[in-house]
């Protein structure tokens, strides 16, 4: 598919943003290991958490629109095949995890894109708890029991961090993850809503092994990362306004959020509440920002990482050098998303260097349409459709279709809003 977009004179309207992905993967999982049926509303359609639906049913879970059947701690079956983690380098690190911790050998596949992605970062601690585990391909489990460790995380990845709590729910002893960069506490929230012996002290995280989860009942917030699209387009159309009702708003996962309201971007919060012991907020945003270009780099672009894309985007707007660093982490994503959004944005004549960590960005610039590839990566074709509605005549996304990994109806809404 090839989307097309046009500058925008303005944006206006009202967003109900897909379920946080994060969070929505996280509840499925868990409300699998729960004992009995887990109330899950407003999770994300997106086809990376219909990959780990599809890979828990496989392993015995009932999953319904908006309910879970939990197997249990000690229910998990061998499937019958291996898992197909399609596109979702989430379900391939979480569920290996758990199957780990099974007396079965487990195998997880995925696409082509997921199968590249550095999957040693989950085999090395799960080796060290005492699992047979091995990639590539990823399989895991065989030998049983696992003990706990303390691990001190080399990458942030709340990914590898949520894999080795997993873990830990069948480890004997205590497993200690130790973060020198604070990753998304999705997991750690969730776990102590059900019951398991979480503790979390400074830059440590440490778990021990249950016995039993409790059900979740779970209303997923919107996700902050889908918003951001909104949150830049709409700070830098003129004159536009746009409302996101119900977003997440975990302090684990705002820092993209608070640079933009350092720089300008007229961000507003209201009815601020919490669901499920997250943090859920409505976000108005309107046309505003600062002239000033962006110095993003260490632990702050690991904060964000998501999001870097569309800040790529925004630096475009900018006046002067703006220098995001610190992201090598985005070479292995679904694609090099450093060579992906230079490529793009150059080609709608930004000023653009790809470096090894991150780019620089001399700006403004007065983008002009173009045809761009999306490489398969639903971030990079979001992030250049919002280059589209700032940019001279027509912009054509390549392998649009990819947004449909996290953001379903992303064009529709892109469409009502101009």
């Amino acid at each position: 598919m090839t989307a097309t977009v046009r500058k925008a004179e303005r944006l206006e309207g009202e967003v109900t943003l897909p379920g946080d992905k994060s969070i929505s993967h996280r509840a499925l999982i868990l409300g699998s290991l729960a004992d009995g049926w887990s109330r899950v509303h407003g999770l994300s359609t997106g086809a990376d958490v219909q990959s780990t639906a599809n890979c828990l049913r496989a392993l015995g879970a009932v999953i319904e629109e908006s309910a879970v059947r939990g197997f249990g701690l000690d229910g998990v079956r061998k499937a019958g095949a291996p898992l197909d983690c399609g596109n979702s380098g989430t379900t391939m690190r979480l569920l290996a995890g758990i199957l780990a911790a099974q007396e079965f050998v487990s195998e997880l596949t995925g696409d082509e894109s997921l199968t590249r992605r550095p999957m040693d970062r989950v085999v090395k601690p799960l080796l060290e708890m005492g699992a047979h585990a091995q990639w590539p391909p990823l399989r895991v489990g065989g030998h049983v029991p696992l003990h706990g460790i303390e691990y001190e995380m080399p990458v942030a990845s709340a990914q590898v961090k949520s894999a080795l709590l997993l873990a830990g729910l069948f480890a004997e002893g205590p497993t200690t993850i130790i973060e020198t960069v604070r990753t998304r506490d999705h997991t750690e929230l969730m776990l102590r809503s059900m019951g398991a012996d979480v503790r979390s002290e400074g830059d440590r995280v440490e778990i021990r092994q249950a016995t039993m989860l409790k059900p979740l009942d779970i209303e997923i917030p919107g996700d902050l990362s889908a918003a951001s699209f909104w949150l830049v387009a709409a700070g830098l159309v003129p004159g536009s306004t746009v409302v996101l009702p119900g977003v997440g708003v975990n302090p684990t996962r705002t820092a993209f959020l608070d640079l933009l309201r350092h720089h300008g971007f007229d961000i507003h919060k209201s009815r601020e509440r919490h669901s499920a012991g997250e943090p859920v907020a409505d976000l108005e945003v309107h046309a505003s920002y600062s002239d000033d270009p962006l110095e993003v780099a260490g632990d702050t672009a690991a904060e964000m990482i998501d999001e870097l894309p569309i800040l790529a985007v925004a630096a475009t707007q900018l006046t002067g050098r703006s220098h995001i660093s610190g992201a090598a982490e985005l070479r292995v994503k679904e694609s090099d998303r450093i060579a992906a959004m230079a490529e793009g944005l150059a080609a709608m004549g930004a000023n653009i260097t790809a470096n090894a960590d991150g780019w620089t960005i001399e700006g403004p610039s007065r983008l002009r349409g173009a045809q761009v590839r999306s490489l398969g990566d639903h971030r990079v074709a979001m992030a250049l459709a919002v280059a589209g509605l700032l940019a001279d005549g027509e912009t054509e996304i390549e392998g649009a279709e990819c947004v449909n990994i996290s953001y379903p109806g992303f064009f529709d809404q892109l469409e009502d809003l101009c």
